[in-house]
């Protein structure tokens, strides 16, 4: 038996967890919200140079919280932030949340990536359109999971073509573990090589971006990045979280989250840039249990996270569509390829 997606390569391939989506098309701008169906160990490692996000601290193996709620991924920057109050909110009426005497407290980590400038009408005043696009994306909530111009990836953008959001799972019959990856593609380096090939097309399945791909040649030695306008500290990122249904320690989930980075270097080129935010959040369901020794099994779901990053990059970017009357045009049409 062969690692292999699972039925609807996506991260709601792993049991208990759901995805919800919601976006202001005028503002070019969305949430995606990871919404487990019971509390799940949670980690996360960030490398970019400019990140945005919110409660990362609690997800320190040394800090007292041991499970989350929620993830939030969010465009608009720091006004995204206020998604993942929109989130505590909906969670805390619902009775969910880390318990504190009778109280429950709901732990929604977050990461937002830039959109603020990509074409949309951002003249939202005092009332930016978060916490409800949250709300939002919390009642639609549920196992599919839009890709491309959806949620966080509806103004996301590449250096060379529009950005977008995507997933992708893989089942590894070694160890009986299920592995997911959402990732908001955003940076400010190229997802594919100079003729339209993707970075990540080592790695695909099944055709899941348009494949089989080939690269024309060798790699061009001259790193892509957004010319115009020129890139700016904080001005892009890409945001993501793998999660397994594995029964992991925080340390264990840490380990897999700083595993899983390594998609992005896959997929992007360059990538953890002083210009992006670059952050991944580890989730496990702790639904199944390693078989062991741990280690050897730990270094083997966090090389198929990496994958699963990577491959949901492309998928992001492959299911996106052109946005801004031709700004960032789809990789389809600037690539010419089905």
């Amino acid at each position: 038996m062969t690692i292999r997606p699972g039925p609807r390569n996506s991260i709601t391939d792993i049991a208990g967890l759901t995805v919800g989506q919601a976006e202001d098309v005028a503002a070019r701008t969305g949430v995606t919200v990871l919404l487990p169906q019971t509390r799940c160990t949670a980690a996360v490692d960030v490398r970019g140079g400019g990140p945005g996000t919110r409660d990362t601290d609690a997800l320190d193996p040394t800090c007292l919280v041991e499970a989350i709620d929620a993830v939030v991924l969010s465009g608009g920057s720091v006004h995204g932030l206020e998604a993942a109050s929109g989130v505590v909110a909906w969670l805390a009426a619902r009775g969910r949340g880390h318990p504190v005497g009778e109280v429950r407290v709901p732990i929604v980590p977050a990461a937002i990536l830039f959109d603020l400038t990509n074409g949309g009408d951002k003249s939202w005043g005092d009332t930016p359109p978060y916490r409800a696009l949250a709300l939002a994306a919390c009642d639609a909530a549920g196992p599919e999971v839009r890709q491309g111009n959806a949620g966080a990836g509806l103004g996301a953008k590449t250096a060379t073509c529009k950005g977008g959001l995507g997933t992708a799972s893989a089942f590894d019959p070694e160890t009986g573990i299920t592995i997911g990856a959402l990732v908001a593609a955003n940076p400010v380096g190229a997802v594919t090589m100079p003729d339209g090939t993707f970075w990540a097309w080592p790695f695909e399945q099944d055709g899941e971006f348009g494949g089989p791909h080939r690269p024309a040649g060798p790699a061009a030695p001259e790193p892509e990045f957004h010319r115009h306008p020129a890139p700016e500290p904080g001005g892009n990122t890409t945001i993501g979280i793998v999660a397994v249904d594995a029964a992991l320690t925080k340390a264990e989930a840490q380990r897999l989250a700083i595993m899983a980075q390594d998609g992005l270097a896959r997929a992007i080129r360059p990538v953890h840039t002083p210009m992006d935010g670059d952050t991944i959040f580890a989730l496990a369901t702790g639904a199944v249990a390693l078989p062991g020794p741990r280690p050897i099994d730990l270094a083997r779901i966090g090389a198929i996270a990496a994958d699963c990053v990577a491959r949901a990059i492309a998928r992001g970017v492959w299911h996106a569509g052109t946005l801004s009357e031709g700004r960032y045009q789809a990789w389809r049409e600037r690539y010419g390829k089905a």
